[in-house]
């Protein structure tokens, strides 16, 4: 395990088991968010987030955790490892809420600086209007990954507690 690509719909867990996968593994780890977002909330431009992934994907060891589908398909041909994190959305939208809650008003780890976390409607409207849409995009990777890749597809935080256990 080189180079993981770990993708799931938001409240998935994604960035928590990047970090637990990188102290496990000691690979380093980097969020699509942080790519995509700069201080303030601010979208960064779609050429310059394309580039800086691209940077991450031709590096030799990676944890990437999140999606930018300009760049999906080179990290599925670059990647050892992917994992799907494919909850239901009552047990993610139910982590949002608590991460909002927890959080609100200061940065998370996997956020750049000064983007504090926020109550925000256009994202819960996001996250229930790509539900389908994004799972299904998601188990289709899946399908393409090549012979190279080993596929994990994580339902529940069960089977991803059993998966950390069993990484060496």
């Amino acid at each position: 395990m080189k180079r993981v690509m770990i993708i799931g719909q938001p409240g998935s867990g994604k960035s928590t088991l990047a970090r637990l996968l990188g102290e496990k593994t000691g690979l380093p780890v980097y969020h699509m968010d942080q790519i995509h977002w700069m201080s303030g909330w601010v979208e960064r431009a779609r050429t310059e987030k394309i580039a800086l992934a691209m940077e991450v994907q031709n590096s030799d060891t990676w944890i990437f955790e999140g999606g930018l589908g300009a760049t999906k398909e080179h990290r599925l041909l670059r990647c050892d490892t992917l994992i799907n994190l494919d909850f239901r959305l009552w047990l993610r939208a139910w982590r949002v809420g608590k991460r909002t809650f927890l959080h609100y008003g200061r940065t998370r780890p996997d956020l750049p600086d000064g983007c504090p976390e926020q109550v925000s409607f256009e994202f819960w409207k996001w996250i229930w209007d790509t539900r389908e849409k994004n799972r299904l995009a998601n188990l289709r990777w899946m399908e393409e990954a090549g012979p190279h890749v080993t596929v994990h597809h994580l339902c529940s935080p069960a089977q991803v507690s059993r998966f950390l256990d069993g990484v060496v």
